[in-house]
């Protein structure tokens, strides 16, 4: 592939930042809080910005709504001030799953009220995306059991595709809803959505306008993601991902840094989905999810999106005539070279002309930390914490 072609892909590559990606989260045994973290929206948002000033490519944050709009707050008026940074309100991301009533489930819950409650949180969230302009719904659901014969199996399929229908009927004509899927956690007896199969039936059974969101994250060890990824472009299923790298499960780690081979081979079977079958591409939603206990939040979410642009380049130039010739004449050798000759190539020069036409600097991490940027809301942060009253801590998860 020539540069200008590179180019013209990486012009259209555009990654989205989580809000809760910038503030102090944590694990079931603790967390670590960091001065600079982001509390508010506003400061998840001048985060988000620092991204895109950077990179050039994340012009967009999706957010919780729960998180994110306390009751009172104007959403429009928060989509106002992200626009004059920048930055456009992004998938919208309802949460099922910290209220107390969720303890037996959300929508799949034997209590009614928790199901109403559920319905009640959907509606704010559908009149969140309409003030602040969200095209995309992306649902996850903590439902499950923790031991067998705790509810019935069925039932609670019933219950969450009888939700989905009529959220899908509720949603805006150009709008998208996601449906993920993770095989376990909370939930350790069954997951009530614990693969793509599953998120692609519900998906179906909900209506045209929703689709699987693949969280690379979300898989048992040794599972192709690639296939998975290919055969829900065949189908006209995939809606987007939520990228990050594990070691163990969902461990959260920045993109790349365990298994950076894999991320190449998705964005390969994009591009071959797109120029060998003819298949619409261009509609994915590229996400992270990620929540840092360790890195700088807005340093590690520079590091993901340029080990992604670098991962996507690679997979761009793969030399699909020769891998195709070798696939016809069954050259094993030969096609996985084809492959290995392009993900172990040096794109870094191809990525420091992309940034310098679009003037940008031509190493993100670097233009990050040479600006005064962390030092700075560290002190604001922390001074603004101290006169409200607030300590450092997160009320986040």
């Amino acid at each position: 592939m020539d540069q200008d072609s590179l180019f013209t892909k990486l012009n259209a590559f555009k990654i989205e930042t989580p809000s809760w990606g910038y503030a102090d989260t944590g694990t079931r045994f603790g967390k670590f809080i960091q001065p600079a973290a982001a509390k508010t929206i506003e400061e998840k948002i001048e985060d988000a910005a620092e991204v895109q000033r950077v990179t050039g490519a994340c012009p967009s944050m999706a957010v919780h709504v729960q998180w994110d709009f306390p009751d009172g707050c104007d959403p429009s008026q928060i989509a106002k001030n992200a626009s004059e940074r920048g930055i456009r309100i992004g998938a919208i991301n309802p949460n099922f799953f910290q209220d107390q009533i969720y303890k037996f489930g959300s929508v799949c819950s034997p209590w009614p009220d928790a199901r109403t409650h559920a319905d009640l949180h959907m509606e704010r969230c559908l009149d969140v995306a309409a003030q602040t302009g969200s095209k995309t719904l992306s649902l996850w659901f903590a439902d499950g059991t923790n031991y067998p014969g705790q509810d019935d199996l069925i039932g609670r399929k019933r219950l969450l595709q009888e939700s989905l229908r009529r959220w899908h009927g509720q949603l805006e004509m150009d709008m998208t809803m996601l449906v993920e899927y993770k095989p376990f956690e909370p939930a350790f007896y069954h997951t009530d959505i614990a693969d793509w199969g599953m998120a692609y039936t519900f998906a179906k059974h909900a209506g045209p306008q929703a689709k699987v969101l693949v969280d690379t994250g979300h898989h048992f060890q040794g599972v192709n993601i690639e296939h998975i990824v290919a055969f829900l472009l065949d189908e006209g299923m995939l809606g987007g991902f939520h990228f990050n790298d594990r070691k163990y499960a969902d461990d959260d780690l920045t993109l790349g840094s365990i298994d950076p081979y894999a991320i190449f081979r998705i964005f390969l079977a994009i591009r071959m989905a797109e120029e060998r079958h003819g298949l619409d591409t261009s509609k994915i939603e590229y996400m992270i999810d990620q929540s840092h206990n360790l890195k700088p939040k807005v340093e590690a979410m520079i590091q993901t999106v340029a080990t992604a642009q670098e991962l996507f380049a690679k997979a761009c130039l793969v030399d699909l005539d020769d891998l195709t010739s070798s696939q016809i004449a069954a050259d094993i050798v030969e096609a996985e070279t084809c492959l290995k000759s392009a993900f172990f190539t040096d794109v870094s020069d191809v990525l420091r002309n992309w940034r310098n036409t679009h003037g940008l600097a031509p190493n993100p991490i670097a233009a990050h930390r040479s600006s005064d940027y962390m030092s700075r809301i560290s002190v604001e942060r922390s001074a603004r914490r101290a006169e409200s009253g607030q300590s450092g801590e997160s009320s986040y998860a």
